[in-house]
């Protein structure tokens, strides 16, 4: 059955109207846009406990505490208030009128555009809230990213989004895609992005946030998320801010030697010739979601399955809807890093310089590579060898289109394009297609082209098609 899509202010009124939901706004930085909705509408004594905006900073440290990175607009920030205030309800609500109550406290921290328009409006959006008097709550977090030139233009999606989030978290708990859809009811992408999403609580105990973070890029709500090997669900900006960013693109299905190796061969360089300080680097593995089609349930399980090997060998993972590099280089370029480097291999080089490709290759490619050198960055390119005896094909031995040839040796001579070196000659001859091929056959000898403990984990939960119903192969 279709979802009915309700407006704003009809969403703010069933709340208001429903006796059992009662609780705290606290909203500071962009005025109380959120709690705005809920008292225009009437009905709000029913579900208002209490709203505030803590906007000087003396007094919102003195409430919740400092903050010693000095940032407001930020996750502990928004976890602190929520702690507080929730801590606060059920300290001081415990007359028997409440006793049917089911407690919320919605909460926000946020930054529209300033007067220069300077800044990065964005902001930080949780609520925590009980399905049943007295039961646990749960808890939702989400970070948007506000669009747009008019900062009051910004605070009127603040306080539609954030109505949005309330109502899905009391009507959508249990349909999650419902929930996910429902944040952006009566807005539009070209308004608001959100990025992360975390939930957490027996109202979402068998929920993943990674899959959720998927469905975020699947529904184009944003470009891209990240998640560590603890699993955990970051924040794109709060990660990569500042950082030394190496990339390393690919399906992983399943990750291989070769990967491993071009995640070697790449850091080496990097941190020889890039970055100055190896702490500051963090290191992606990054899936493009066009790598993901099919049925959607298929490719969310087959998501998982890839990301939970990448984990397990302790990889930070992106998933994007970055399909080309300028894409992916602008959109990690909003986090501002010190230098980005993107590992691939020699066959993407070549279909870059296809010219089958482009109605005027030359100005096409021309632009293409101005939009990612502009940056800090550099393609560290992995080299091919089609058959085992064949010669490896690098930069330097590379055929390119002769229109194309100057553009080239452009990028090579001015280390745009750098080829990696010290790789594994042994590994080059490793293709994921027929790794695939043979874990779905069950030959034996694949579990030698995958690293570390991937063939147990493949084998033990059923990856990627193994027959675990038929005895392997001698």
């Amino acid at each position: 059955m279709e979802r009915e899509i309700l407006s704003i202010k009809r969403k703010a009124l069933r709340i208001n109207l429903d006796e059992t939901i009662y609780g705290t706004f606290a909203e500071i930085g962009a005025g109380q846009e959120v709690v705005r909705n809920f008292f225009q509408v009437g009905g709000a004594s029913g579900t208002v406990a209490k709203a505030m905006s803590a906007y000087d900073m003396t007094f919102s440290d003195a409430i919740y505490g400092a903050e010693g990175s000095g940032r407001y607009v930020s996750e502990p920030r928004l976890r602190r208030m929520l702690d507080h205030e929730f801590n606060l309800l059920q300290r001081r609500l415990t007359d028997a009128k409440y006793s049917k109550k089911k407690f919320f406290v919605f909460s926000n921290t946020c930054t529209t555009l300033n007067y220069y328009k300077t800044n990065d409006p964005h902001g930080w959006m949780g609520v925590r809230f009980q399905l049943n008097a007295d039961e646990e709550p749960n808890e939702v977090v989400i970070h948007v990213r506000l669009k747009g030139t008019d900062s009051l233009y910004q605070q009127r999606v603040i306080g539609g989004i954030g109505t949005n989030l309330l109502f899905a978290c009391y009507w959508y708990h249990d349909q999650i895609d419902d929930f996910i859809d429902s944040l952006i009811d009566n807005l539009s992408t070209d308004q608001v992005e959100i990025d992360m999403i975390h939930v957490k609580g027996p109202g979402f105990k068998n929920m993943d946030n990674r899959l959720l973070a998927l469905k975020l890029v699947s529904r184009k709500y944003t470009d891209g998320t990240i998640f560590g090997a603890n699993k955990e669900v970051y924040q794109p900006k709060d990660i990569l801010y500042k950082k030394d960013i190496l990339c390393l693109r690919g399906r992983f299905r399943p990750v291989t030697k070769v990967n491993e190796d071009m995640m070697k061969c790449g850091l080496e360089y990097f941190q020889k010739n890039v970055c100055q300080d190896s702490s500051n680097t963090i290191i992606l593995s990054e899936i493009t979601l066009n790598n993901l089609n099919g049925d959607a349930d298929t490719d969310s399980k087959d998501f998982l399955d890839r990301t939970d090997i990448l984990c397990s060998l302790g990889h930070t993972v992106m998933v994007s809807n970055c399909h080309k590099h300028d894409v992916l280089v602008n959109y990690l370029d909003r986090c501002k890093p010190k230098s980005i480097g993107i590992i691939l291999g020699i066959l993407n080089i070549v279909e870059l310089f296809n010219e089958k490709y482009y109605k005027n290759a030359g100005g096409e490619l021309l632009h293409y590579f101005g939009e990612i050198f502009n940056r800090n960055t550099k393609m560290l390119v992995y080299p091919y060898q089609p058959e085992k005896g064949k010669p490896v094909i690098n930069t330097d031995n590379l055929q390119v289109p002769n229109s194309l040839k100057h553009l080239f040796s452009h990028l090579k001579e001015n280390g745009y394009l750098v080829d990696l070196e010290g790789y594994d000659e042994s590994v080059l001859q490793i293709f994921s297609p027929k790794v695939i091929q043979m874990i779905k056959t069950n030959e034996a000898g694949w579990e030698d082209m995958v690293p570390g403990n991937v063939a147990d984990i493949i084998k033990e939960k059923c990856l990627f098609d193994y027959p675990c119903d038929v005895p392997q192969l001698k």
